[in-house]
C-alpha cells in the first residue's frame, strides 16, 4: 500500500506529466534588409488582431541576420494562436503607413493569407497547437 502511495505521489509529481505547454518554432524569410528589427504580436483570440499590442498574448522583438530572423516562443498552452509581424526599420515600435493607412513597412502573417487589400480574418491566420508539440511556422513578408 505505501509503494502505491509513493507511486502515485511521484507520478503526479513528474514534470513531464506535468508540462502540457507547446512551441513554435517561428521564422521570417526574405527580410529586404538587416536594418531595423522584426515586430512580433501572438494572439490566442480574434481580439485585437493583428495590431492591438494590448490584446497580444506575447510581443516580441527580434534582430534580423542574413534577411532571416527566427525564434521559438515557449510555454503555450494547448490552442489557436495568430501571429503578426512586421520590419520595423526604423525601431519606432510603430508600423509605418501612408496616408490612406496602407503599411509602409513589410509585413505578413502566421499562414501567409493572401489578402492583398484587407487585414486577414483570425482564423486565416491561426495555427493549432497541441500540448507538448513544436509547430514550425514561416512568415514571408509582404
Amino acid at each position: 500500500m505505501n509503494y502505491l502511495l509513493i507511486f502515485i505521489f511521484l507520478w503526479i509529481q513528474n514534470p513531464f506529466m506535468m508540462n502540457e505547454k507547446g512551441s513554435i518554432h517561428l521564422t521570417i524569410d526574405k527580410v529586404e534588409s538587416d536594418q531595423g528589427v522584426i515586430r512580433i504580436l501572438v494572439f490566442s483570440s480574434s481580439d485585437g488582431f493583428p495590431e492591438n499590442r494590448d490584446h497580444a498574448i506575447k510581443a516580441i522583438s527580434l534582430p534580423i541576420e542574413n534577411g532571416q530572423a527566427s525564434t521559438q516562443i515557449k510555454n503555450l498552452p494547448k490552442g489557436k494562436y495568430a501571429i503578426s509581424v512586421f520590419h520595423d526599420q526604423d525601431k519606432n515600435g510603430k508600423m509605418k503607413k501612408n496616408a490612406l493607412g496602407y503599411p509602409q513597412e513589410k509585413y505578413g502573417f502566421s499562414n501567409n493569407p493572401n489578402n492583398r487589400f484587407s487585414i486577414p480574418k483570425f482564423d486565416r491566420c491561426a495555427v493549432s497547437l497541441s500540448s507538448n508539440q513544436v509547430k514550425k511556422v514561416e512568415i514571408k513578408l509582404r
